[in-house]
C-alpha cells in the first residue's frame, strides 16, 4: 500500500502505519499472473510465459501469452515499502491494533491493551478477519514449500509447473504440487491442498518428499535451503470490505481472496492501486469489489461441488485448462472475463454435477434466509493467515 501511495506521488496526506512487526527479508513468496511491463518487473525473481498443468492422464504445456506467471519474493517488496515509507514521511507505531471506533468523521485505533494509538480520517485495515457470516462451504488452501538447491542442473528455468495433480488425493479435497524454477539449480517445490483441515508438519514433509520423488529428483543431490508455509481461507462466506463509514478492509478481509482457489495477490495489488489513485485525486480511499458477484456465485457452486464429492478435483481443474485458452482461465480467476467467457468456462465443466451443486446452493440460500440461526458456526483458525498480504494497518489523517 505504501509503495502504491508513493508511486502515485501522494505527498499531502499524513500517514501512520500500525504494525507490531517491521518485516524484512525473505519470509514469503507470491506467485501470480499479470501482463509484463509494470512496476513489479524489476522486483521479480523469475517469470514464465509457458507453464505446465499435469493430471494423472494428461500433460499440457500452456502458452500464457499475453500474460505471464511471475514469482515475487518478499525481500524486494519490504525494501520498496520501507523506501516509500521514508519518502511519504509515514509515522510507524510498533503495536498490535485492537478495537477500532468509527464515529463517521474520525477513526480511533486502540491497542490490544485498550490504550489509544491514533485518530485518523480513514483506516485501511489489512488484519485477517472471518467472513460476516459462516460460509456454506469452508475450506482452506494450505501448503508447504521447499526451496531446493541442486548440485547440478535439474530444473528447466523456462517452464514452471502450475498444477501437478499426480499427488495422492485426500479423501475430501484436492491436492497438487508445483515447481517454480529460478534457474537450472534452484527452485521452489511446493505441496498444496484445498481441503477443510490442516495437516501435521510431518504430513506436509512426507507429501513434499513424495512429490520430489515423483519428479525424479535425487534427494542426495538436493539441499533444502528454506521452508515456507501458508494457510488461506477458501469460503463462500461474505467478507465485509466496508464495516463502517471510514474503515476500509484490504486483502482477504476485504474480499481479495478468490474463494475457489485461494489466490489473492492480483486482487490485493488492484486494491492498493485503486486506493492510491483515489487518495491522489482527493477521493475516498475505497476500492471496487475484488470480483464480480456472478464470479462469487460461481465460486460458491464450485466449492459445494468439490466439497460434496460431486466432481473430481483434478478432472475439474484439468478440464478448465483443456477446454479454454490458458489466458481465459487466468483472467477468469482474476475476475476479468466477460459474461460470454464465463459461460464458456462453465460449459467446460461436467454438466450434471454442477447442476446438482447449483440446485443445492440455491436451496441452502433459501434455508439460510428462512432460518439463519441454523447456519453452522465457523471462524478463521488461529493458524490461518493471509499469506498474500503482510498484516499491517495503514491509517491516513
Amino acid at each position: 500500500m505504501l509503495a502504491a501511495l508513493d508511486r502515485h506521488r501522494v505527498r499531502d496526506v499524513r500517514i501512520a502505519v500500525v504494525d507490531p512487526v517491521h518485516r524484512r527479508g525473505q519470509d514469503r513468496t507470491w506467485a501470480f499472473w499479470d501482463q509484463p511491463g509494470n512496476d513489479l518487473d524489476d522486483l521479480l525473481s523469475a517469470s514464465w510465459s509457458r507453464v505446465e498443468v499435469v493430471t494423472p492422464h494428461t500433460h499440457r504445456a500452456l502458452d500464457l501469452t499475453p500474460l505471464r506467471y511471475a514469482m515475487l519474493r518478499s525481500g524486494p517488496i519490504y525494501q520498496r515499502a520501507a523506501e516509500a515509507e521514508r519518502r511519504l514521511g509515514a509515522v510507524r507505531i510498533v503495536a498490535a491494533a485492537g478495537r477500532v471506533d468509527d464515529d463517521g468523521e474520525r477513526v480511533l485505533v486502540h491497542a490490544v491493551d485498550g490504550r489509544s494509538l491514533l485518530r485518523a480520517r480513514w483506516l485501511l485495515d489489512s488484519r485477517p478477519r472471518p467472513p460476516r457470516r459462516p460460509g456454506r462451504t469452508n475450506w482452506l488452501q494450505h501448503f508447504r514449500g521447499w526451496w531446493l538447491a541442486a548440485d547440478r542442473p535439474v530444473f528447466d528455468p523456462a517452464r514452471a509447473v502450475l498444477m501437478d495433480f499426480r499427488t495422492p488425493q485426500p479423501a475430501r479435497g484436492v491436492s497438487f504440487g508445483y515447481v517454480l524454477p529460478v534457474d537450472s539449480r534452484y527452485a521452489l517445490v511446493e505441496y498444496t491442498e484445498f481441503s477443510p483441515d490442516l495437516l501435521t508438519g510431518a504430513a506436509y514433509d512426507a507429501a513434499l518428499a513424495g512429490y520430489r520423488d515423483l519428479l525424479g529428483l535425487d534427494p542426495a543431490r538436493l539441499t533444502v535451503t528454506e521452508v515456507e508455509n501458508g494457510v488461506i481461507p477458501m469460503t463462500d462466506g461474505p467478507f465485509v470490505a466496508r464495516p463502517s463509514p471510514r474503515v476500509v478492509r484490504l486483502g482477504t478481509a476485504g474480499g481479495a481472496t478468490r474463494p475457489s482457489t485461494g489466490f489473492t495477490f492480483s486482487a490485493m495489488y488492484r486494491q492498493a492501486e485503486q486506493v492510491a489513485r483515489a487518495v491522489a485525486a482527493g477521493r475516498p480511499p475505497v476500492p471496487t469489489p475484488a470480483y464480480p458477484r456472478r464470479h462469487r456465485w460461481m465460486d460458491a457452486v464450485a466449492l459445494r461441488a468439490l466439497d460434496a464429492g460431486l466432481v473430481d478435483g483434478p478432472d475439474f481443474f484439468g478440464r478448465l485448462f483443456a477446454r479454454n485458452p490458458a489466458d481465459r482461465v487466468l483472467r477468469f480467476l482474476d475476475g476479468h472475463t466477460t459474461v460470454a467467457e464465463d459461460l464458456a468456462v462453465m460449459r467446460s465443466t461436467r454438466l450434471r454435477p454442477m447442476v446438482t451443486a447449483t440446485v443445492a446452493d440455491a436451496a441452502a440460500r433459501i434455508r439460510d434466509r428462512l432460518a439463519p440461526s441454523r447456519r453452522p458456526s465457523w471462524s478463521v483458525p488461529p493458524a490461518v493467515v493471509d499469506t498474500e498480504l503482510p498484516s499491517a494497518d495503514a491509517s491516513g489523517q
